[in-house]
């Protein structure tokens, strides 16, 4: 697809959304010469972008659907402390979305979605390297990502996902690793885990600090951020978009790109965008250690992500599919602690702080929502999932590409939202 005349070699671009995906492509068009608003309807990180695991893990980073995760979610669908959470309750735009990701839940349609996602994985974390070295003051930590199960037979899951993504075509490297070389490495792995694989080439991140930092460095390049500015509509003119929110409050560029998580659909769906985009909540909070963490534990069979965090551990889990805005259940947090517990050593669990839910930008086919729409000069960056951290910079490199060349990359073909 070839952007429209109106896209083509923009000075200036509103962003609408504050978060990894918003703030990296306002980046990466400040490199490209465009002048950048960003706005928000709260904070920057205030969402997905500040509570999740901040694991940078292309070795992870794969389509959803998938039929291990259809069995899952159909065991999992009356059990309230279950890490899928799906509500039984009419609602029928919920039962519609998770009626087309059932539809995706297959062997081919999940390779399909690897070899689209193969590019991404590539250069996700060159796109990490570019920010930090050319101004975004944060630190990004190497280290591999160990999961950990307490019986054999429970790994073999996660073992066959490996061996699939190797065979789509993409490098990994992981290695099996028994129950004394678990503990050995890292310290908080109880007696009771049998087996575990530790998968190298990964990174992570203080999410939060990063995106602050970002957005940062958007200011400092001369862009503009304005918080608490809640989009009520937006309308394409022959000068370009402009962009209002309330008390008659306006911003108008070139430009504009939609980057607003599970509210996207809001502004997207009148503009062309047929596939749907659902909340897909989740939990974290952090504890005391009695020793350093080393490195991210995955508890694959728990679906549960740990990462040092400040100098304790951030626990996340939870696939909720409830309401963006809906409150923190207390239940949820309390059943990743009961899953999580007997596999980890020397945790403060009743110390806990910040306590958090976010939404995370879920699609049906598991891909996500990047390029323009319908509407010449207006561009959608979401539905990125669990992967939004991951794929933000990249996302927002690929994306500014396309805004100011008028050509769509390769890369962002599989990724159309008029798809």
């Amino acid at each position: 697809m070839v952007a429209g005349a109106a896209s083509a070699h923009p000075r200036t671009a509103v962003v609408i959304g504050a978060g990894i995906v918003g703030l990296s492509t306002a980046w990466f068009l400040q490199e490209r010469g465009v002048d950048v608003t960003v706005v928000d309807r709260a904070e920057v990180a205030s969402g997905a972008s500040w509570g999740n695991a901040g694991w940078l893990s292309p070795g992870l980073t794969v389509p959803l659907p998938e039929p291990s995760v259809l069995r899952y979610g159909i065991q999992s669908l009356l059990d309230r402390r279950a890490p899928l959470y799906i509500p039984v309750k009419p609602d029928p735009r919920l039962w519609s979305f998770l009626a087309r990701f059932a539809r995706h839940c297959t062997l081919a349609k999940w390779r399909t979605g690897m070899q689209a996602y193969l590019p991404m994985n590539a250069e996700c974390l060159e796109a990490f390297d570019v920010l930090v070295h050319n101004g975004v003051r944060a630190q990004v930590q190497e280290a591999p990502i160990t999961a950990v199960v307490e019986r054999r037979e429970q790994i073999q899951d996660l073992f066959r996902e490996f061996q699939m993504i190797r065979r789509a075509g993409q490098r990994i490297d992981f290695t099996v690793l028994d129950g004394t070389e678990l503990r050995s490495a890292l310290p908080q792995v109880s007696e009771r885990a049998e087996v575990g694989i530790r998968l190298d080439g990964q990174r992570y991140i203080d999410p939060g600090a990063f995106v602050h930092a970002l957005a940062d460095s958007v200011v400092a390049r001369g862009g503009t951020i304005h918080r608490n500015f809640t989009v009520r509509r937006f309308f394409r003119e022959w000068r370009g978009v402009t962009v209002q929110a309330d008390a008659g409050r306006t911003v108008g560029a070139d430009v504009a790109v939609l980057a607003t998580g599970s509210w996207v659909s809001q502004f997207a769906k009148p503009r062309g965008v047929r596939v749907p985009v659902h909340a897909g909540r989740g939990y974290s909070f952090t504890v005391p250690t009695a020793e350093p963490v080393p490195g991210p534990i995955y508890l694959p069979a728990v679906r549960v992500a740990c990462t040092p965090y400040q100098g304790a551990l951030r626990v996340a889990g939870t696939m909720e599919f409830r309401a963006p805005d809906a409150g923190l259940d207390r239940k949820r947090i309390e059943a990743i602690i009961e899953s999580a517990r007997p596999l980890l050593d020397g945790v403060s669990w009743a110390d806990r702080t910040d306590e958090w839910v976010g939404p995370r930008p879920v699609t049906p086919d598991g891909l996500p929502l990047i390029g323009e729409t319908s509407t010449s000069g207006v561009f959608l960056a979401g539905g990125h999932g669990m992967w939004g951290l991951t794929l933000g910079p990249s996302t927002g490199r690929l994306l500014a590409e396309q805004i100011t060349t008028g050509k769509q990359p390769e890369a962002l073909r599989p990724f159309d939202p008029l798809r």
